[in-house]
């Protein structure tokens, strides 16, 4: 008799998903089991929240007893605070004209006419729009916090660069600051160095250092080493070397390190607003609390102007040669021209060039809500009912062992046993900050708005990468999208949502999708010609193409632009709790409105940056490890590997 043919061998892809859809059953059956129980609710009288006031109320108690206020903590308020008052002063003394003069010639001596002319249309749209003053105190800020951030960051960066073991010291501290959104920033500069200007530079210092260190360190870590080598050999001291061979050949870099901390800085000096900095972003706070989009068009609208043109100024800085004398002889002329009409116009700007744009903006808001309320109404109620509250159903009726254990198993099978460890960790320790449910409404937003900012970066990128056009057309809208600072984006939402969940999601979607567009164009763009031609030349349509070659190839940046979605969506998320986003943004808004809160408002925004290194953990580790290869097989064949 012959023997009966072996059985086909059993794939493990079929393994792999059943494994998978047994561990989904029993997470399901587990939250029908245990839905209720050990949900941890929100503790409006928690005991960190207690012990931190405490802690702040001996902060203000020993504020001009302590050697760690008296030595250090005063005199670095003292000059961050000195900083922002003289340039303050020196705008104030300019006037309009003079500053315009000095920026228009800042601007030649940087990249030529073209950038003159761009500074200059911006400051001057700053007084036709009606806010010359706060736009100089904007001003004011940024240049005194980049002013700090470069003086540390650069030297830090450069020692970085050359050193190893600095730069594995600094890679964790960096990463950490990087994920903390910005409002996480705000509480311990309350504490230590009150509210005010002086605090809002210190944080803003911070908050920009990290990109001036870590470029500055790549810059110089790539400089040629045969070049370094050449200037040993000729007898050139590490002094000399740096100065003569690093630093020149690593310029361009350099310059990029100055465009991300500027844009840093301006991103958070708008948000300071909230710790009482002057400048544009009171005029947007105010309007965001009363819902006033024409209150807040005119602030939004200068710093947009602000972000391209201090862009425009620190990119043609980089470029490399020398400056003709006739561009300093220009740079000159525009200066003493300014000087010249600030005395004979006065330092305030004409208040007959000014358009007053609150009146028809609320006019054409107003008529938007009424006129288009069926599809905004539809569309809100929709994503609310359908993917926002049966989300946070789940994770807040949900046991918080069961969510730390889907966390677990999701994170070591994606980035590995210590990023899982890691980010099972962080989230659980959101528990005894009395957070736990808040943490979960957050997280519901997060992940929402991670889906659908990934959904819609995926297809912008995938159309992009195939399309010269649609990239030629969608580059610059990403473009001027990335250097807006976060606030910006909350008034379309609101004009169009008013306040609630769904308006803090579609603004982290719509700040978030910027960066993941491009991320996953490049990816998608940098596949190899020769795999995509082999597989048409099997038969394989576009769409097979795309989904067995493309994105298959591309999965290292479309895993990185998931990264990044994650850490901007959580960002905004936190920003959006002035809009009626709830959960951790607005315990940290609550937290700056009213001294009784601040204890809940610090120990949000601590619970913040652990759900970001949680999340940050999981998707960066999934992006380092390598894909796992899917076994080929075949109907009654042998599995071949």
């Amino acid at each position: 008799m012959r023997a009966a043919p072996a059985p086909p061998a059993v794939p493990a892809l079929t393994t792999t998903a059943a494994v998978t859809v047994a561990a989904a059953v029993t997470v399901v059956a587990c939250h029908l089991l245990f839905r209720g129980s050990a949900t941890l609710p929100h503790d409006e009288d928690a005991a960190s929240f207690r012990l931190i006031g405490d802690l702040r109320d001996w902060v203000d108690a020993n504020r001009n007893a302590s050697p760690l206020f008296l030595f250090l903590v005063n005199y670095v308020r003292l000059l961050a605070g000195g900083l922002n008052d003289g340039f303050a002063l020196l705008l104030r003394e300019l006037g309009w004209a003079g500053t315009m003069g000095l920026a228009g010639g800042i601007g030649w001596l940087a990249g030529g006419p073209r950038t003159a002319v761009t500074v200059l249309a911006g400051f001057c749209a700053f007084g036709v729009l009606g806010v010359w003053p706060e736009s100089a105190e904007t001003l004011a800020l940024v240049l005194a916090s980049v002013l700090l951030s470069l003086l540390l960051g650069l030297p830090l960066g450069v020692w970085a660069g050359r050193s190893v073991r600095l730069r594995r010291l600094l890679d964790p501290v960096l990463d950490v600051m990087q994920i903390m959104p910005t409002f996480a920033y705000l509480a311990p500069m309350v504490l230590f160095f009150q509210i005010g200007p002086a605090a809002a530079v210190v944080a803003t210092t911070v908050y920009a250092i990290p990109p001036a260190i870590r470029i500055t360190a790549l810059a110089v870590e790539r400089v040629s080493p045969s070049a370094v080598e050449a200037s040993a050999s000729l007898g050139a001291t590490r002094w000399q070397t740096l100065r003569t061979v690093h630093l020149p050949l690593a310029r361009a870099t350099i310059a990029l390190a100055v465009g991300q901390t500027v844009m840093m800085a301006l991103s958070m000096v708008v948000i300071a607003a909230l710790i009482a900095a002057p400048g544009l972003g009171s005029g947007i706070v105010t309007g965001l609390s009363r819902a006033d989009v024409g209150l807040m068009l005119p602030s939004g609208l200068a710093v947009v102007v602000l972000a391209v043109v201090l862009d425009r100024t620190v990119t043609a800085c980089a470029v490399p040669g020398g400056r003709p004398r006739r561009a300093v002889l220009a740079a000159a002329v525009l200066t003493l021209c300014g000087a010249a009409a600030s005395l004979l116009l006065g330092t305030g700007f004409p208040p007959g060039w000014t358009l007053h744009l609150a009146g028809p903006v609320n006019d054409a808001v107003t008529w938007a809500k009424f006129s288009w309320y069926g599809v905004t109404d539809t569309v809100r109620n929709l994503a609310t009912e359908a993917l926002l509250n049966p989300l946070q159903e789940v994770l807040t009726s949900s046991p918080w062992w069961l969510v730390a254990g889907v966390v677990l198993v999701v994170a070591w099978r994606r980035a590995g046993p210590r990023d899982a460890v890691v980010a099972a960790c962080c989230l659980l320790a959101t528990a005894p900050l009395g957070l736990w449910r808040h943490t979960m409404e957050t997280l519901t937003t997060v992940l929402t708005g991670t889906v659908l900012t990934l959904a819609a970066g995926l297809a912008l990128g995938v159309a992009a990468a195939r399309s010269p056009l649609f990239s030629a057309v969608l580059r610059p809208l990403l473009d001027a999208a990335q250097t807006m600072p976060s606030f910006v984006y909350l008034l379309p939402a609101l004009a169009l949502f008013g306040a609630s969940r769904f308006t803090a999601v579609l603004a982290c979607v719509v700040y978030a999708l910027p960066p993941v567009a491009r991320l996953v164009q490049d990816g998608i763009g940098a596949v190899s010609p020769a795999a995509v031609e082999a597989a048409r030349s099997c038969g394989s349509t576009e769409w097979q193409v795309l989904w067995k070659v493309r994105l298959p190839l591309a999965r290292g940046a479309i895993l990185l632009a998931a990264n990044q979605g994650v850490v901007m969506t959580l960002a905004m998320v936190v920003v959006g709790g002035l809009v009626g986003g709830g959960g951790l943004g607005y315990d940290v808004v609550s937290g700056f409105a009213r001294r009784a809160d601040f204890g809940m408002g610090l120990a949000a925004g601590v619970a913040t940056v652990l759900v970001g290194v949680a999340l940050d953990r999981i998707t960066r580790g999934a992006a380092r490890r390598p894909a796992r290869k899917v076994p080929r097989w075949s109907p009654g064949k042998k599995r071949i590997s």
